[in-house]
């Protein structure tokens, strides 16, 4: 077991043997030293774990030694020791960074414990994290390969996720491992679960089933513009369950959760298909036929979210509301800085979009740029850098301005990624899509065991680009790669994170609704 080395200033040192005695026994090294600037002079010949300051030395105080100390090693975690309970003095050592802050008479245990929580918090805490994860290891691997509805499939994804960011530091990578293997397994009973229950989410007949794209703004944002107090709605492009929990605590500082819900992204999963849906409440099949001169087919040229705001409008007119909207698309920091500057004259209307388009450039970006797949290696890293960017960007200012409204702030996204790993060969024509994650095509190519796919798309609510097309999903880690070139198509997309198909990370995705404190 790791020896850690401690030194201890205090003017009373001597007094304080029996506690040095004890730790030395709990496998700590204590060095004593009578005075502030003794214990600077250890500095030059010693390497220290943590120092012990009493506050009330003569000559150079504690508070005073606390900042050369500091200023030598910044990172050097320090306990101040007094006996005084001044509020002031607690305040400027907290202001300088302390680990901890004690009050004599000391207790050894009291002593030991703030050892153990800054020292060996880390191993602790892995340890136990370690013996829970085994613990309900069992218990959801029973539950996953059990009959599990739409609401047993959002508790597993969300018990996967919060094991996921658990096990993030942990030091031992085989239970990272273990869990990897209980994801995909997971992954390959869900494609089962949503195979066979799909097509009967979207019969508007079936009352038991999920809240999905299309019927989001109806039930879960439009019942909220009430009392004539303003609503933000927030779309962040791409925005998986793992990401929203890394900066949650970012946007909790200004604001309480009222809900936390996972509702599930139409298929294909990509945003010309879920975003459309959720702003219109409709499907793709009657989008195409409802509004053909605001809907665009795969076929057709030009963008295919150009009409957002339109299939908006349209939503609320068709529900006889009376209600103010606006909308604003952020794709570039400039656009997110002026909405800073201007978020303010958004107060007098009833509902406000926002769609932020970021975290989908960063998935693509990471796929096209090899600086970004060095910065995002893998699903760990991938969130810190979208924690990072959220943490500087322009949204983390929109958001706080408007808490200081005191508005109601409802975040979603329109669909998740996946990282893919597998090849998948698929055969198609000139005109075949190029999304790696779905196909539509009249002529495709493919194993048909292996995925999800339809010949009948209106069965699924989707329209048909010709008589004879037909919808392929790629599911779990899967991704869609053409035979000609393959080694190189493989090796340019393996390990990127993509969107369109079947999986819980792409499909199971949050909305919550937040009021300013």
């Amino acid at each position: 077991m790791q020896r850690y080395n401690i030194l201890w200033a205090d003017d009373e040192i001597d007094l304080l043997k029996p506690h040095i005695m004890f730790l030395d026994k709990k496998g700590y090294d204590v060095i004593p030293v009578n005075s502030g600037s003794d214990a600077l002079e250890k500095f030059d010949s010693e390497n220290f774990d943590i120092v012990f300051l009493d506050e009330n030395m003569p000559g150079m105080t504690g508070l005073e030694t606390l900042t050369r100390i500091k200023e030598i090693r910044p990172d050097l975690p320090v306990v101040m020791i007094t006996k005084s309970e001044e509020e002031h003095i607690m305040e400027e050592a907290i202001a300088s960074k302390i680990a901890d802050y004690l009050i004599k008479p000391l207790n050894p245990n009291q002593i030991l414990l703030s050892v153990k929580k800054i020292l060996e918090n880390k191993r602790l805490v892995t340890e136990k994290t370690n013996l829970n994860y085994q613990q309900q290891f069992q218990q959801i691997s029973m539950v996953v390969n059990d009959y599990l509805d739409y609401k047993g499939w959002t508790e597993i994804y969300q018990k996967l996720v919060y094991w996921e960011l658990e096990l993030e530091s942990n030091q031992y990578r085989q239970m990272k491992e273990i869990l990897e293997m209980q994801k995909m397994e997971a992954n390959s009973n869900f494609v089962k679960y949503v195979k066979g229950n799909y097509e009967d989410w979207l019969n508007p007949n079936i009352e038991d089933k999920p809240v999905l794209s299309h019927t989001l703004l109806k039930e879960k944002v439009f019942p909220r513009l009430k009392n004539g107090t303003p609503t933000f709605f927030i779309i962040i492009d791409n925005l998986r369950f793992d990401q929203w929990k890394v900066i949650e605590p970012l946007i909790t500082e200004f604001f309480r959760i009222e809900f936390t819900e996972l509702y599930y992204s139409i298929l294909p999963t990509t945003t010309a298909y879920a975003r459309n849906a959720i702003f219109s409440g409709l499907l793709p099949l009657e989008m195409s036929m409802k509004y053909p001169d605001i809907w665009m087919n795969e076929d057709e040229e030009g963008g295919k979210n150009n009409h957002e705001e339109d299939f908006l409008a349209r939503h609320i007119k068709r529900l006889r509301m009376d209600t103010r909207i606006s909308y604003q698309k952020i794709k570039n920091l400039n656009q997110g800085r002026n909405l800073v500057d201007n978020i303010y004259n958004l107060a007098h209307n009833d509902l406000n979009v926002i769609v932020y388009n970021f975290v989908d450039m960063l998935s693509h970006a990471r796929t096209e740029m090899e600086i970004i797949r060095e910065l995002a290696p893998d699903e760990s890293a991938y969130r810190s850098l979208t924690r990072s960017w959220f943490q500087h960007s322009p949204l983390l200012e929109i958001i706080q301005r408007i808490a200081e409204m005191d508005a109601r702030l409802v975040i979603t996204t329109d669909h998740g990624t996946v990282r893919v790993k597998k090849p998948f060969r698929i055969i198609g024509d000139r005109n075949t899509n190029t999304n790696l994650r779905y196909k539509i095509g009249k002529n495709l190519n493919f194993e048909e065991e292996r995925i999800y796919y339809t010949r009948s798309p209106e069965h699924i609510h989707l329209p048909k680009v010709n008589v004879s097309s037909t919808y392929v999903f790629a599911v779990e880690d899967l991704f869609f790669a053409y035979p000609n070139n393959f080694n190189y198509y493989v090796n340019y997309y393996k390990d990127t994170f993509q969107h369109g198909g079947l999986s819980m990370e792409e499909m199971i995705i949050p909305i919550i609704s937040l009021n300013s404190k």
